[in-house]
């Protein structure tokens, strides 16, 4: 299943990501997601785990183009000269001479002009085709809104994150309002297993109604959910089963109601407040 980008890339709708995967144990968690079928693989500068990710395709066998590789500028390379030499180095790491999508990790409010020189670099970078498409991570409306004010070229994907306790409704409008393919991260709740709030979407009974009515897990279902509702989706494990299951998501379609969307409870768990991380050591503690 794959979702066609506002410039006609086609990218696959379901992805394998490795925030917090830690280097030693990415090749053969992203070599396992490539035997399984993931088609998809989505890194970041930040992660430290790019190398690793590069290593695993090419052990994969696949040809290159076969893989969708997906990757991100961290905060401290953000500026027009600093971008174009940040994606230098994510080629290298990964071996590969253009990057499928690249995008922008996060806004930075405080210094909004290197955002928006960080995204024009991404912009030479696409006419040159050192990169096939652009994007952007973690942002808001007003951020987008921001952006667009400069930018020439609308990012193709905003990565967010989303899943039924935290849909983000403002952003995933502001998202489709503008043609951007939302992109989910944490799509089935994960960040809500250790958060601290109590609540978490695989101990939620509607969600295991749902799976246990199609003979699925709950994390299953919150997959299928994405991908009917149009979104992309990257969920992530170091383990074979898990990287397995994740994957298992396309013989079955949840009940839509006619013209409504998946039934899954929509919640919002007890939030503390929103920090936007300015080093990778508090990046890998809050945010993909």
């Amino acid at each position: 299943m794959n979702v066609t980008l506002n410039n006609g890339i086609e990218m696959p709708a379901l992805g394998f990501g490795v925030f917090q995967t830690p280097p030693d144990v990415t090749a053969d968690a992203v070599h396992k997601a490539l035997q399984t079928g993931y088609r998809l693989i989505d890194t970041a500068a930040a992660y430290g785990n790019e190398r690793e990710v590069g290593e695993a395709i090419r052990r994969s066998g696949l040809a290159r183009d076969e893989v969708f590789i997906e990757t991100k500028v961290w905060i401290s390379d953000y500026g027009y000269d600093q971008t174009r030499h940040a994606f230098e180095k994510s080629a290298s790491k990964l071996g590969v001479g253009q990057i499928d999508l690249l995008i922008l990790h996060q806004a930075l409010p405080s210094r909004f002009d290197l955002t928006q020189e960080a995204y024009r670099a991404l912009e030479t970078l696409l006419a040159d085709g050192r990169v096939r498409a652009i994007g952007v991570s973690n942002f808001m409306p007003g951020h987008l809104s921001a952006l667009l004010e400069r930018a020439t070229v609308i990012p193709a994907v905003n990565q967010v994150e989303v899943h039924p306790y935290f849909t983000q409704p403002a952003v995933q409008a502001a998202d489709s309002a503008r043609g951007i393919i939302t992109q989910a991260w944490s799509p089935i709740g994960g960040i809500t297993s250790y958060r601290g709030t109590g609540t978490s979407t695989f101990d939620d009974p509607a969600i295991a109604a749902i799976a246990a009515a199609h003979g699925k897990t709950p994390a299953q279902i919150m997959i299928r959910w994405h991908l009917q509702e149009g979104r992309s989706a990257i969920p992530k494990s170091v383990r074979a089963e898990r990287i397995a299951e994740n994957f298992d998501v396309f013989g079955f379609e949840l009940a839509t109601g006619g013209t409504q969307s998946p039934g899954l409870p929509r919640h919002r768990y007890p939030r503390r407040p929103r920090t936007r991380p300015d080093h990778p050591g508090k990046l890998r503690q809050a945010h993909p």
